[in-house]
């Protein structure tokens, strides 16, 4: 009987401690001294320790995790730091793996959601289910004395002019014109213009247009791209003429569409001078028209009618007379969009399309340009047959022979630090402004200082253009300031240097616009201002463009860092995959995502308008 009260009165002391407990609020739980001991041997890193500890009492399988713990965290007496650190290493670079495969994935579904999904071809063809199987068969032929060579020898070749080729069956890369079996008439025209040796483009371009093969044809502006689907125009043209002459309007035998007014009168005005060379030499006459808007169409009427064979046109003008039916491409059997990307970009794919939708049967087809992205590549071959892509260097590389400087100059400093730069070089200059108002202001400013210079934008009619453009030309004038019109392509001989006023929005821009020095293996220089106003994703694709050409990084773009900066080289891909700028990836690409902003904001305002229309 004594011992019960006792009893009773431990238990209702637990009681109290339990209810004393549940109602404090800073109530910390007991930590046995066994498991503080463990925690602190744990930060230590001595788990061999408690393994010996541990081991007696505990089953096989903790003994297992507490090992597999012990490899990730814990101190091991008996392997070395070194092999520690080795093994260490390599589950970083696993995990880092796994990263980069989850990026890639990313980059892929997106770039599979913004692809077009509807193949680059006629509407009569895609409705018809008609697909090209074969290439164009012509006439010539490689060397026996070339084919004979082997193909190892056609890939050192390739190796050693850095030439990329993919695609089936490419034909062999010809070190000379007379191996390309031109005719003596073209060969002296491209003497007296001291063309005497084939650049790598047209090393690895010329045999496979000529054997009839589609093609995307990619190297750095200046390389000679114009005369890889010229010259072999022109012998299709001497061909067919030959065989049988053109009679009243028959024809276009061959197509070159051009993204501006000035860059299809440049190429005009150089078949012209192929074919003048040609009749001198006792050919037979090729007739060649230009079709381009602030020309009247009269004067394209006037060829046209008598039997044209080579047409150079700007879209806009082409569509216009294939709508009015003053033309027509039945016999078109030869395409070529120089500058492809940026007329196959977005906002064209439909008007390329309706180009294509004039042809009357198998066409061979080819696409041009410095700077061709992933994504348009991919879309491009849709519309091609057995395509081979000739890459010479990076597609949207600059150019090796332009000294690339960048300034920080502020944007009310800008006009009259011109004045500084002008000074660096002699004549003749190109200023590229991206606003028309720029253009105007930086041409008078100089006007004013005694400088002789022109300028041509959007804005001015052709006859202004025109004759700004032969004044600069012809050297009667030392600078040139225009908008990205005159960046595509255009050829001015002995360019010394070009000034950008501004940098452009586009990467790509700034690739074309600073091509238009360092042509022809010669060197020239690109100076381009940048401040605070300029977007940092662009900034960056410079800064990684420089880096790319070994050229000097300025301070202030050397500090500009990237989020995703481990990103930037996965793979084969460098950069991002749809503007082909080096400073991102596709997930962060800005021109992606402006064109997402622009589609989502017009189909907000044709909703908007077609109700609107529905209400009256």
């Amino acid at each position: 009987m004594s011992e019960s009260p006792v009893k009773k009165r431990y238990r209702r002391q637990e009681l109290e401690k339990e209810s004393e407990s549940s109602d404090s609020s800073d109530y910390e739980p007991y930590v046995p001294i066994k498991e503080r001991k463990k925690e602190q041997l744990l930060k230590l890193g001595k788990l061999s320790q408690l393994k010996d500890e541990a081991s007696r009492g505990k089953s096989s399988s903790e003994n297992e995790k507490e090992d597999e713990d012990g490899k990730i965290w814990g101190r091991k007496s008996n392997i070395s730091l070194l092999d520690q650190h080795t093994e260490l290493k390599k589950m970083a670079e696993a995990k880092k793996e796994s990263a980069m495969e989850r990026q890639l994935k990313e980059e892929e579904k997106i770039l599979e959601s913004v692809a077009e999904k509807k193949a680059l071809m006629g509407v009569a063809e895609l409705a018809k289910g008609i697909q090209y199987e074969e290439s164009l068969k012509t006439s010539w032929r490689a060397p026996r004395c070339v084919l004979n060579l082997g193909n190892e020898r056609h890939e050192r070749v390739r190796n050693k002019l850095r030439i990329l080729v993919e695609g089936e069956d490419v034909p062999p890369p010809c070190l000379s014109f007379a191996e390309m079996k031109f005719p003596r008439s073209i060969l002296a025209g491209l003497q007296a213009k001291n063309i005497v040796k084939p650049t790598p483009i047209q090393v690895q371009g010329l045999p496979t247009i000529l054997s009839g093969r589609d093609m995307i044809g990619i190297a750095f502006t200046g390389s000679g791209k114009t005369l890889v689907f010229v010259l072999p125009l022109i012998m299709f043209c001497l061909e067919q003429e030959t065989k049988m002459a053109f009679i009243k309007n028959e024809g276009p035998y061959g197509l070159i569409i051009c993204p501006s007014r000035e860059l299809a009168k440049q190429t005009y005005d150089i078949i012209q001078y192929y074919v003048s060379v040609v009749q001198k030499h006792g050919g037979p006459s090729l007739r060649s028209v230009l079709a381009i808007g602030g020309i009247p169409v009269a004067e394209s009427l006037e060829v046209i009618s008598k039997g044209v064979h080579i047409m150079v046109a700007t879209p806009g003008r082409l569509m216009d007379m294939l709508d009015k039916k003053m033309v027509n491409l039945n016999m078109c059997r030869y395409l070529c969009m120089d500058e492809a990307d940026r007329m196959i970009d977005m906002g064209f794919e439909e008007d390329v399309r309706t180009i294509f939708s004039f042809f009357k049967g198998q066409r061979q087809t080819l696409l041009f340009s410095a700077t061709m992205p992933k994504k348009i590549q991919n879309f491009a071959r849709s519309a091609l047959v057995k395509p081979v892509t000739i890459n010479v260097g990076r597609a949207g590389a600059a150019s090796i022979n332009v000294i690339q400087e960048v300034e920080y100059v502020k944007q009310e400093a800008k006009i009259v630090y011109l004045l500084e730069c002008l000074q660096k070089t002699t004549p003749p200059v190109l200023i590229f402004a991206e606003k028309k108002q720029d253009v105007d202001a930086i041409h008078e400013y100089l006007l004013l200082k005694g400088i002789e210079a022109v300028a041509i934008h959007g804005g001015k009619d052709q006859e202004e253009r025109s004759r700004s453009v032969e004044a600069f030309r012809a050297g009667k004038k030392d600078v040139l300031v225009a908008t990205d019109v005159a960046s595509k392509g255009l050829d001015f001989q002995d360019i010394q240097h070009v000034i950008n006023y501004d940098m452009p929005d586009d990467v790509e821009n700034y690739v074309h616009r600073i091509g238009r020095t360092g042509r022809s293996g010669k060197t020239g220089l690109a100076t381009t201002f940048i401040n605070k106003a300029n977007d940092e994703s662009v900034l960056l694709d410079l800064k990684h463009l420089l880096i790319e050409a070994k050229q000097k990084v300025p301070p202030f773009l050397a500090e500009l860092q990237s989020e995703n900066e481990k990103y930037l080289d996965l793979g084969d891909e460098r950069g991002c995959s749809y503007c082909g700028g080096l400073g991102h990836r596709i997930t962060d690409c800005p021109k992606l995502e402006a064109i997402q902003s622009k589609q989502a904001s017009n189909i907000g305002r044709r909703d908007y308008l077609a109700n609107n229309a529905a209400d009256y």
